[in-house]
């Protein structure tokens, strides 16, 4: 219920629980629950009814940030391959192909779903892409368009083994999108390869799933993950501090219901919700402290997946209110959240 008090700059809302109230008593009882906010809290565009003093946290917290989408970053979502029976592969598959040829070894990526992502860390399941770009291995000839058998001889004389591997699902491979297989691409190519950004998979990057519970965020800076298309990943160059914000307490409390929220409590991480999360930008002295702790919980997590840094993890977190200047009560208030 919302109803505007005497006062022409505040607005009154309660949240009435379906319950059975006395109606002679509601007058006394709404006074018991009622919320009184500054109406200037209210944008134009949406209201948020929420206590005055997370109001304000969100507000000062936005108001000192640029939209990502005016930041220099890239992101972009995961591989899609048409068909994963073919070009997903085990360890064990891998090391088959590689003992055929060990040329094989040049197009067989380490994969991560989107399943496989966690705050800080990923639990790679041993999966393996055979990665194809469209006309490859020409893929680089600029003046090939459309379906090439030139470059399938190609391939099939550099990498045979893969080849002969994925020969084996050719007819379901061709039976792919019709409209493309076949036409725009060869049989035996990706569905999606990332054609203006594959690039990216081999540089330094944030993955994360396209929806999850969690919001969490592992930074990629040995491993040259690829993933799949239930993933996107992020590129920048202050991709420390990036990593930081987006695994903080701050961020969540902040910008969390910036993401739609699905079935089950689910939230959708799309490019189109990012592009409006404002971030503080920050100089890169400002991010060593963020870069030396990332390394060492990146470290610890390499030896072993379930060792505890929460310690770290909590410094991290202290070095972000540091830099928003939030004041000890509205830490407070975010911890106890």
């Amino acid at each position: 219920m919302i109803k505007k008090t005497s006062s022409n700059s505040y607005f009154e809302y309660a949240n009435i629980p379906k319950e059975n109230i006395d109606i002679q008593d509601f007058d006394s009882y709404l006074n018991k629950i009622i919320i009184s906010f500054n109406q200037e809290t209210l944008s134009e565009n949406s209201w948020a009814f929420e206590n005055q003093d997370v109001l304000v946290i969100k507000q000062n917290v936005a108001a000192k940030g640029i939209p990502l989408k005016d930041w220099d970053i890239t992101i972009n979502y995961g591989l899609k391959t048409g068909l994963n029976d073919a070009f997903v592969i085990d360890g064990v598959k891998k090391s088959e192909l590689i003992e055929q040829d060990p040329k094989s070894a040049e197009i067989i990526k380490p994969l991560l779903r989107g399943r496989d992502i966690f705050k800080w860390k990923a639990d790679f399941a041993n999966l393996w892409l055979i990665y194809i770009p469209w006309h490859f291995p020409l893929h680089n000839d600029k003046s090939i368009q459309g379906n090439s058998k030139t470059a399938e001889n190609a391939f099939s004389e550099k990498y045979p083994a893969v080849y002969a591997h994925l020969e084996k699902y050719k007819k379901n491979l061709s039976n792919r999108n019709k409209a493309e297989t076949g036409i725009r691409y060869e049989w035996y190519c990706l569905q999606r390869f990332g054609s203006n950004y594959w690039q990216d998979f081999e540089k330094p990057k944030i993955i994360y799933p396209n929806m999850t519970k969690f919001l969490p965020f592992f930074l990629d800076f040995e491993d040259k993950y690829y993933h799949n298309d239930k993933s996107f990943h992020l590129v920048a160059d202050r991709i420390y501090w990036l990593g930081a914000f987006l695994n903080s307490k701050l961020f969540k409390y902040c910008f969390q219901d910036n993401f739609p929220e699905l079935l089950g409590g689910t939230r959708e991480l799309r490019k189109v919700f990012f592009d409006k999360i404002p971030v503080m930008q920050i100089s890169e002295e400002q991010e060593l402290p963020f870069k030396l702790l990332i390394n060492e919980i990146l470290s610890i997590q390499k030896q072993n997946a379930i060792s505890d840094t929460t310690d770290l993890e909590n410094q991290i977190d202290q070095l972000v209110y540091q830099l928003y200047n939030l004041t000890d009560e509205e830490i407070k208030i975010i911890e106890a959240s």
